[in-house]
Parts: C-alpha cells; structure tokens; sequence
C-alpha cells in the first residue's frame, strides 16, 4: 500500500511492518499520557489503521515516527474532548488536560530514599568485617549464595548466620 502527500507529488509506500517497528514506542507513549494500557493499544490500532486506509497520509516530508506521534498524539487530543466534554483545547494545553497522578517518586521523596540509602550503606560500611563483606557480596553484588561461600571460604550455614547477624545490627543501628 502507499500512502500519497497532501500535495499528490510523491508517494511513500508503507507497509504494516514499516509500522510495526514503531509500535512499542507508540504504545509507550499512549500509557504514558493516558495511564490505561488498553486505551493505549487502541489508539494506537486506529493510528495504524488511519495511515493503511489512506485517511492520514505520510508524504515522507518527516520522518515516520514524528509522522505517527503527531497522529497519536491528535487521537489523544480527541479522546479527551470527548471524556470532557471540550469542544476546543486551543486555550489548555493537552498536559493540562491529562493531569493524571505521576507513578514517579517526586523530588523530595527522591532526596529522602537518597538520604535513607546514604544512612543504610554507612550502617554496612560500620559492621564488623566478616558480617560486612557477607552483605556486600550476597546483597549488595547480588552475588548467589554459592559463590559468596567460595569467594569468602564458608559453609552456606554460615553464610546464613553471617546474614542474620548483619540485619539484626543493621536494625538495631536504625532505631
């Protein structure tokens, strides 16, 4: 299939798998904005539907992922017209619209877990040398429990014990 410029000048021709590779992105994207994957999804089938029926045409002039956002992110304008009721979002601007609780910490919350991880790595630093080099390696290396025994030559049962003892310090630093 080819999709043709507004001008009818030149022709792009553009398949499904043209389209495919941009899907994840696409998808990503639509979550991102929307927070509902499967609204995600379907936005972004009518965007790949509307640029294989001809009805949005690429005319090359972009490259295609800009071509397919700009498509997306005007479906994304329309959805939200619709759900509220909007006849025009010239005077808002379309993150205003879509105002949705951010999964990311902000940043005070950042400088918290910050600071409580600075605290945290101090208290295994200060641990006596064996119990310490036990939760390096197993916790903070992610090191398996075979090869913390070999790198630190003890039975597993010791391992275990090492790693008791280091939490029980670890707590008790922290109250």
């Amino acid at each position: 299939m080819t999709a043709h410029s507004s001008s009818g000048s030149s022709t792009t021709p553009l398949g499904w798998t043209d389209l495919a590779e941009h899907r994840a992105f696409l998808v990503h994207y639509a979550q991102r904005r929307l927070q509902d994957p499967t609204l995600a999804e379907d936005l972004v089938h009518d965007v790949f539907e509307a640029v294989m029926t001809g009805r949005a045409q690429f005319g090359g002039r972009s490259a295609l992922r800009s071509f397919l956002v700009a498509i997306l992110r005007h479906k994304i304008v329309d959805l939200v017209r619709e759900r509220t009721g909007h006849d025009s979002l010239d005077t808002c601007d379309l993150d205003d619209q879509l105002a949705l609780p951010c999964p990311l910490p902000r940043p005070d919350e950042v400088a918290e877990q910050r600071e409580l991880l600075a605290r945290t790595l101090a208290r295994i630093a200060a641990l006596p040398a064996g119990l310490r080099e036990a939760v390096q390696l197993r916790v903070l290396r992610d090191h398996t429990s075979e090869a913390v025994c070999k790198l630190l030559g003890i039975t597993e049962q010791n391992l275990f014990v090492r790693m008791h003892r280091a939490r029980a310090h670890l707590l008790s630093a922290a109250h």
